[in-house]
């Protein structure tokens, strides 16, 4: 059997010992080892395994991390199967009952190379779909979130492509989405119903220009739709949108209330700009964008299911929103005083929420900043781990297309990717 990958940290295995009134010698009897073993394991001298770390933990009465030491935010695929108190083997077994394992042809010398970032023989193994079919059962073995597995996986294989979680299937729509579409006039229904179409036919349109390597605006930009231009339509003609509107008959002198209406009830964000119109010169110009409320209720009302949920391994916009302030100050950093709260709960380093909850993903740290001459810490700055500097540049045009309003403007210089 190969070693284990980490040792038990045996400043915490004295303290909690010594915490619960224990001698070596009755924490040996209630471990089932050796009192010997129990003075190497205190002297750093032996490693316990995955076992004898699980059987530890029981005697102590505490979790298994508690004693590996390993920073909160900061668990590697090893700290999670230890945490589990499973062996190698064991973890083979559960993953060869599962489509993903058996695709694999997981073994426990896999599982091995694996946790230490060494190369996993077989063809499949590079493959970032299937290995992100493995994610669910791990998550599951380890019972973790799929979210603290899939950080674990790219902190420990940082150079690896990042594996891909298929999309959650479609649900059937809300009954407060169907609620809000019925509460809707008929007219206002065909008004919102034509701009959700609208949206998507303009994210196809995004969707090819970037599988053609064209240039492709922001989200939040290339969302705000084209409504309706401040000119005579006789001169200026009509957008695509009230074209659409027209062929349905609801195009009239209405359009104003009809839109604010929508807007009132959070479905749609009316704005203007202008543009340089060729036949009229600058003319202003009514935008609108659907949001996501907007976008439930078409849904529904028009019997689509609705959209999945985000991915379990992405923030919330709140979230995002944070951990994109702390990246558009790179290199240098966020100033200490300006990130608290409970986000940190959340995505920083070390941090862990309400007792019994899971720790933080570890996207953001304190980190110290030294005085000229590292004569001493001058201040501490917030500043993205290597985990949270991979998160968005894996996943910032997802992002981008899940929340169009956070500000992702200066983020590029970090990602090397492009708008």
């Amino acid at each position: 059997m190969p070693s284990p990958l980490r040792t038990v940290d045996p400043v915490r295995l004295v303290a909690r010992r010594v915490e619960l009134g224990l001698s070596r010698a009755a924490l040996a009897a209630q471990a089932g080892v050796s009192t010997r073993m129990i003075f190497f394991y205190e002297e750093g001298r032996h490693t316990p395994t995955s076992r004898r770390l699980e059987q530890l933990a029981t005697a102590l009465r505490c979790k298994v991390e508690e004693l590996t030491g390993g920073p909160r935010g900061q668990e590697t695929l090893v700290d999670l199967r230890y945490a589990a108190g499973l062996t190698l083997e064991r973890v083979a077994e559960l993953l060869k009952t599962t489509p993903a394992g058996r695709e694999l042809s997981v073994s426990a010398p896999k599982v091995s190379a694996l946790e230490s970032g060494g190369q996993v023989t077989g063809r499949l193994w590079q493959d970032p779909e299937a290995t992100g079919r493995l994610i669910g059962p791990l998550a599951r073995a380890y019972g973790v979130p799929v979210r603290m597995v899939l950080d674990a996986w790219l902190r420990t294989r940082p150079e690896d492509p990042a594996p891909v979680l298929s999309d959650k299937a479609k649900q059937a729509p809300s009954r407060a989405a169907l609620a809000t579409w019925d509460a809707l006039n008929e007219r206002q229904q065909v008004y919102l119903g034509e701009v959700m179409r609208d949206d998507r036919m303009t994210a196809t349109e995004m969707w090819m220009r970037r599988l053609q390597r064209l240039p492709v605006p922001k989200a939040a930009e290339w969302r705000r739709l084209p409504l309706a231009l401040r000119a005579a339509p006789s001169v200026a003609g009509y957008t695509r949108l009230q074209e659409r509107l027209r062929q349905r008959g609801v195009h009239d002198p209405g359009v104003g209330s009809t839109v604010h209406a929508l807007e009132r009830r959070g479905l749609l964000v009316v704005s203007e700009d202008s543009v340089d119109h060729p036949a009229v010169g600058e003319v202003g110009r009514v935008l609108v964008e659907i949001t996501r409320r907007g976008r439930a209720a078409a849904r529904a009302g028009l019997g689509e299911p609705r959209e999945p949920d985000p991915a379990p391994h992405l923030l919330s916009e709140w979230l995002w929103g944070v951990v994109a302030r702390v990246a558009s100050a790179e290199p240098a950093g966020l100033a200490d005083d300006q990130l608290a709260g409970r986000s940190l709960f959340f995505i920083g380093v070390g941090y862990r929420g309400r007792s019994g909850a899971q720790p933080s993903r570890g996207f953001v740290d304190s980190v110290p900043v030294m005085a000229p001459g590292g004569t001493h810490v001058s201040e501490y700055r917030w500043r993205l781990t290597q985990l949270g500097l991979r998160h968005v540049a894996e996943y910032l045009h997802v992002y981008r297309d899940l929340y169009p309003r956070v500000n992702t403007t200066e983020l590029e210089a970090i990602t090397g990717n492009t708008p």
